[in-house]
């Protein structure tokens, strides 16, 4: 029995070795992963020091960590504090706001059927080039896609988040708002054209099938025995995360109306739902073992946390 959990131990190491590698996680993208998934849980802000023995089997040494972190608060991504000799560094308010919206699309189960309305925004040809062009960006960034010069579409956002946004652009940006409907089922050839032509679903696609390989042998492993270890359990939930981070943000989340079948990005949601909950209570136990805020231990996570992935994805 014994010589059976050192074998499958062994066999995840190695394939974290190979994974890491295969990543080459940048270290400034890696700390976002963990504040985001690990620390802005408990509260958002910890000991320096501490991080660095955290992300220190990642691969990350100590120049790189304080690197890292020095240009994300010139980013504004974080803040430190300094209490006596030691640097506690926490998310800007900017920076809670760039994650709190990342996390309703990583963490979150997907919506309602369609309804086969679209949001439409008009982007002004006047006004200064460079508002145009920031909104443009923010918009693809966003899931747009621009579907004729000047215009861009989803068919799934959230109009009142989407209004929120634009109003935040202020008018010299010269939007417009507006939106269609489309008839289902009778126009669904010519609307899949049509994403074909706005949104590059097939990187997209290769993308989400190189994250099942990453993380498909992980999944194997870890069902021929018990909970992984704890350090193991955060260096697995934060390479799934990190990774599928990555791809996820630059999905439009379009209808299954919308996309080809056998869609990969729906494979991919839910081994990366089953990977977390198997790893998520040991990597919690790891992360409060070696984090430290100014008060000592982690403060306890809330709600939100224990609901990441909690609602039941159709297989």
């Amino acid at each position: 029995m014994k010589g059976r959990i050192v074998a499958r131990q062994a066999r995840i190491d190695d394939l974290l070795q190979d994974l890491r590698q295969r990543l080459d996680p940048r270290a400034k993208s890696l700390i976002v992963t963990i504040y985001g998934d690990s620390i802005l849980p408990h509260g958002g802000t910890v000991w320096l020091g501490s991080l660095i023995r955290l992300v220190a089997p990642l691969g990350l040494n100590e120049r790189m960590v304080r690197t890292a972190v020095f240009r994300l608060t010139r980013d504004d991504w974080l803040t430190s504090q300094a209490i006596g000799r030691r640097s506690y560094y926490g998310f800007s308010p900017s920076g809670r706001l760039r994650f709190e919206e990342a996390h309703r699309r990583i963490y979150a189960a997907p919506g309602a059927p369609w309804d086969g309305v679209w949001q439409l925004v008009l982007i002004s040809p006047e006004g200064p080039a460079a508002n145009r062009e920031g909104l443009r960006r923010e918009l693809l960034w966003r899931g747009f896609g621009q579907i004729a010069p000047g215009l861009f579409a989803h068919p799934a956002v959230e109009p009142e988040a989407l209004r929120a946004f634009l109003r935040e652009q202020g008018e010299q940006a010269g939007w417009l708002m507006m939106q269609a409907g489309a008839d289902l089922p009778a126009s669904r050839e010519g609307l899949r054209r049509l994403v074909a032509r706005s949104w590059d679903l097939a990187r997209l696609e290769h993308d989400y099938r190189r994250f099942l390989d990453h993380f498909r042998p992980i999944w194997r492993a870890l069902e021929t025995g018990g909970e992984p270890a704890p350090q193991t359990a955060f260096l697995i939930r934060t390479l799934l995360i990190h990774d599928y981070r990555r791809v996820l943000l630059r999905d439009p989340l379009l209808p299954d109306e919308l996309l080809p079948a056998h869609w990969p990005g729906s494979a991919a949601r839910i081994l990366c739902r089953n990977l977390y909950r198997r790893t998520q209570v040991p990597a919690e136990r790891h992360i409060m073992a070696v984090l430290e805020t100014a008060d000592g231990p982690l403060p306890a996570v809330g709600q939100a946390f224990r609901e990441r992935f909690a609602a039941p994805d159709a297989a």
